[in-house]
């Protein structure tokens, strides 16, 4: 049990899901510091969009190599089953896979 909790995508769902909430927060943080200032909303706004990509980036950088490693495992369980299935509709005998 604990080692499927260990795997990269084990909480891929969780991951994202925290991970665009935090980067949500930190655009209305940067938006609301900027309304203090008397900025207007939308400029506000996008600025808060600008500053908080890079912001986020550095800020959920382990969130943010989990939700990479999750995305990528996924990506590479979905090329096998597209590599047996294609296999097995020329009639050959499904590719063997790895450890």
């Amino acid at each position: 049990m604990q080692e499927e909790q260990d795997k990269p995508g084990a909480n891929l769902g969780r991951d994202i899901a925290l991970y665009t909430g935090g980067r949500v927060v930190l655009v209305a943080a940067v938006a609301g510091v900027l309304l203090l200032f008397d900025i207007p909303l939308l400029v506000s706004l996008a600025i808060a969009v600008v500053v908080g990509f890079p912001l986020g980036l550095l800020l959920f950088r382990g969130l943010n190599s989990r939700v990479t490693a999750g995305l990528a495992e996924r990506g590479a369980e979905r090329n096998a089953e597209r590599a047996r299935l294609r296999a097995e509709l020329r009639g050959e005998p499904a590719p063997e896979e790895g450890p």
